[in-house]
């Protein structure tokens, strides 16, 4: 089923991961033809272990292509489909995007995940709710000088980042204190890449359904 040719690029995805959501907003940013069909890996298809022995998502598959590395996925895409760019051009200032992103994925993002496997109404995690409070705190103070975020254009840096503010309601972050977040979601989430990219679980973080 999952490595039958098919005409499109495929992405196989998780329905709610951090890693999975960044990689579908980067596909339906650069409006590239393409499928995501959702992957359960607690009970995979028998041929998705034939192309991804290592049981991991996201996975796209690009006619003879399979890769199975979420920041491969994303550097594939943003170099196979150019327009519209989410690096920038210079070397100095794209090796600085990457540092940011790195710095996203083991501070921001770790933090959510904690919350996010252990359970975020569990007693004994305040202080680690405390900590994802502060990091929203300065995500706040960056948004202050940019259109998007440190940025005046629409970035991978966004991709990481909408992702993320999208999920803190879900483990009891409430964002409504911090006005540039508010109005960067308002900006962020109502473009039509960022609502293709959203799965039926994703929505109902936010109590919203597919209609």
């Amino acid at each position: 089923m999952i490595i039958s040719k098919k005409s499109c690029v495929v992405l196989l995805s998780h329905s709610n991961q951090l890693s999975n959501h960044v990689a579908r907003i980067v596909l339906a940013e650069k409006a590239v033809i393409s499928e995501v069909e959702y992957i359960d890996q607690e009970s995979p298809p028998e041929d998705f272990l034939t192309i991804n022995p290592y049981n991991t998502l996201p996975v796209l598959i690009d006619r003879d292509l399979v890769l199975n590395e979420v920041n491969i996925i994303i550097d594939y895409l943003d170099e196979r489909f150019p327009h519209p760019p989410l690096l920038p051009v210079y070397p100095v200032q794209r090796a600085k995007n990457r540092l940011m992103i790195y710095r996203i994925v083991q501070d921001w993002f770790s933090l959510y995940n904690q919350l996010d496997q252990k359970g975020a109404h569990l007693k004994g995690l305040d202080l680690i709710r405390d900590k994802l409070r502060s990091e929203v705190q300065k995500i706040d103070h960056l948004l202050a000088a940019n259109e998007y975020f440190m940025s005046s254009d629409f970035t991978l840096l966004d991709c990481y980042i909408a992702p993320f503010l999208w999920r803190m309601p879900s483990v009891g972050i409430d964002v409504n204190d911090y006005s540039h977040i508010l109005e960067y979601e308002k900006k962020v989430f109502d473009r039509p890449s960022y609502q293709a990219s959203l799965s039926s679980d994703e929505l109902d973080l936010r109590g919203y359904t597919l209609t």
